[in-house]
């Protein structure tokens, strides 16, 4: 599994890779972890607002903060 944050670096984004991290740690699962902050990548996903959190390459959720909870939700299905 690969799990992407699409964001800048802004305080909301690094708040959504440790709750993706912790999500992924809860599970016990084995799943890449990755920081996209390229503009041009982020906008070829379609997203408008970051963050952005994308499992296996499908934008899950932008323009909010997921908890760890909502991203254990997301993943374990």
């Amino acid at each position: 599994m690969k799990i992407e944050i699409l964001g800048v670096g802004c305080p909301k984004c690094k708040q959504l890779t440790a709750n993706a991290e912790a999500a992924v740690k809860e599970l016990n699962i084995q799943a890449e972890i990755a920081k996209i902050t390229d503009i041009g990548k982020i906008t070829d996903y379609g997203v408008m607002m970051t963050p952005a959190l994308a499992v296996d390459g499908r934008v899950v959720a932008a323009g909010k903060v997921l908890s760890k909870d909502e991203i254990k939700n997301i993943i374990s299905k």
